[in-house]
């Protein structure tokens, strides 16, 4: 009988690192680990010290059981974050994290000297404070990039501190704002004073190439005997999307620290609008057009503890409309947003206000769907919305989705799907399957389907009126 194969998937995460140990031949969980992160930062600031979180994958991948029997390895990380080392590899400055406000300022002058339609169409996006590319503007505005020796991404430092290589690939860097369909855009590394040098070296969008780079782990670490392939990694969305074995069309709906929506697609999107980034997916050959939100499940517990509620204590009816900018906010692009309450009255009750706290978290990220697709030129699928996320797992999240989407929807019931994304872009190396076709095999979006209900266009259309006409009022 063969010898079981055994890849390990990590999600490095803002919040933690999540590993998981997992059956080639047949996708069975046989272990998992998990360390946390410490998130700093006050006003716009979000930080985290980038050691912390070699420790904390070193702690998770400990913790599998499996570590010295792996035999492939791959890390999905946290889009968007800055990591800038010195000549020994050591961070000069806490990693900028995604969502990290501080550089709206260059974000908003960056767009103004390139214009929209141009961002769109070099790098697929527009960028707001969360792209990179605005993280160091921002740092190169404060005077503090001597020393940087190296410019990395969560997951391309992680993968690096495997394996000794700096590799980006596309579904990550396609979110940076300083990559496009062709690699690096020199124009703009140029515009933002960032030299060539200190990015990591380009692998192309063909999945072989991408495969090629993978490499024997380092010396050091959690997999130290060297014997598990490590392959190139991806961003956390990508990865769970090869997590879910998505084919082009259908439409995802991740609810977690922050929001997304966002679907496999066989056309680039350029959306000028801001909406939909135009990341690439993880296979080397399709897109994964996504809009995302800062504010989604955190901020609803916080209205739930401020209202001394317990998070599914909602109630129906009312007019309340609560739009819960509690950091800003990514989309709608208002990143120096506090949150609001409007419509008030003597008899509304705690649990319509936290039932409009979910209403008002979800309705950005609904209402993108249809320009997610449109903007990768994909066709609906008939397939149902997939909800994954942390919030899934809620009554009052699934059927606030379900009533304001007027979809089917689809809980699947594999969980940690960034890791298992990556756990089945490591088992790719060692079968030869495209690593979607191998979450495919491993049938991990299978879940029950809930029918749809019909689709709440009042609080839609009072939720986007008050969206209008608060106008200044947001960014206050």
């Amino acid at each position: 009988m063969a010898a079981r194969q055994i890849a390990i998937g990590i999600d490095s995460s803002t919040q933690a690192t999540k590993a998981l140990a997992v059956d080639v031949a047949t996708g069975e969980l046989l272990g998992e680990g998990r360390a946390p992160h410490t998130v700093r930062g006050t006003g716009g600031a979000r930080e985290s010290d980038p050691e912390q979180w070699w420790q904390a994958l070193c702690t998770a991948v400990a913790a599998t059981g499996h570590a010295d029997r792996a035999d492939a390895v791959s890390v999905a990380g946290q889009q968007h974050g800055l990591v800038t080392l010195d000549a020994a590899g050591s961070p000069v400055h806490p990693a900028m994290l995604w969502n990290d406000t501080r550089s709206a300022p260059e974000a908003a002058a960056l767009v103004q000297e390139l214009g929209r339609d141009e961002w769109a169409r070099r790098v697929g996006s527009v960028p707001g404070a969360s792209f990179t590319v605005t993280k160091w503007a921002w740092l190169r505005a404060q005077g503090l990039t001597s020393g940087v020796a190296a410019v990395r991404l969560p997951h391309e430092y992680l993968t690096e501190r495997l394996t000794g290589k700096a590799v980006a690939e596309p579904s990550d860097a396609s979110g940076t704002g300083w990559w496009g369909p062709s690699g690096y855009d020199a124009d703009i590394l140029e515009l933002v004073g960032l030299p060539f040098g200190l990015l990591p070296e380009a692998a192309d969008r063909n999945p072989k190439s991408l495969a090629a780079h993978a490499g024997a782990a380092h010396s050091t670490g959690p997999l130290a005997s060297g014997r598990a392939l490590v392959a190139v990694g991806a961003g956390d969305n990508a990865a769970a999307a090869l997590g879910l074995g998505l084919t082009p069309g259908q439409a995802v709906v991740s609810l977690g620290t922050s929001g997304t929506a966002y679907a496999l697609t066989r056309g680039r999107p350029t959306d000028p609008s801001g909406v939909v980034a135009g990341f690439a997916a993880a296979d080397g050959t399709h897109w994964l057009p996504l809009a995302c939100t800062l504010n989604c499940t955190l901020a609803v517990d916080r209205l739930a503890a401020l209202l001394g509620r317990d998070r599914e204590a909602v109630e129906a009816g009312g007019s309340a409309v609560v739009l819960p900018f509690l950091d800003g906010e990514r989309t709608p692009d208002l990143p120096y947003a506090s949150g609001l309450l409007h419509g008030l009255r003597h008899d509304t009750t705690g649990g319509q206000l936290l039932q409009a706290a979910y209403d008002g978290a979800a309705y950005a990220l609904l209402t993108a769907l249809d320009q997610v697709l449109e903007a990768g030129s994909e066709p609906p699928s008939d397939a149902p919305l997939l909800l994954i996320g942390g919030g899934a797992r809620g009554r009052a999240w699934l059927e606030t989705v379900r009533r304001l989407s007027g979809r089917p929807v689809q809980l699947p019931a594999a969980t940690e799907l960034v890791a298992l994304g990556a756990a089945a872009q490591a088992a790719a190396l060692l079968t030869g399957e495209e690593p979607a076709a191998v979450a495919r095999r491993w049938q991990t979006s299978a879940g029950p389907v809930f029918d749809p209900v019909p689709r709440d266009q009042e609080t839609l259309d009072r939720i986007g009126v008050t969206l209008a006409a608060a106008g200044g009022l947001l960014g206050a």
